[in-house]
């Protein structure tokens, strides 16, 4: 299964975040090489959220990354979710749905 942790980061988050960046970076880097997470990033114009793509059997990476991850605690993210994320086409899809032949 997929899982989107999303998070909106503070007004002024650009200017707090390299602080925490390397931190941040190297969880996120584990938990790749872990086969975890996906992909993750920063939304941009404004650059006012971020998506992260977990994948796994149940949402816990997604939950345990949030609850360590130093711009959650230093209070960059203002508020962060985790839903399920049905993946039906793409090689990596978790639930492949192609067209009738």
């Amino acid at each position: 299964m997929h899982f989107l942790l999303t998070y909106e980061f503070v007004p002024d988050y650009l200017e707090h975040r390299p602080l925490h960046r390397s931190e941040h970076l190297r969880l996120a880097w584990e938990a790749h090489r872990r086969g975890e997470l996906v992909l993750a990033g920063a939304l941009a114009d404004p650059v006012d959220s971020a998506v992260l793509l977990f994948q796994g059997e149940s949402d816990r990476a997604a939950r345990a990354f949030a609850g360590t991850d130093p711009y959650v605690r230093a209070g960059l993210v203002t508020r962060w979710s985790v839903r399920p994320w049905t993946t039906v086409v793409g090689e990596t899809a978790a639930t492949p749905v192609r067209p009738p032949a």
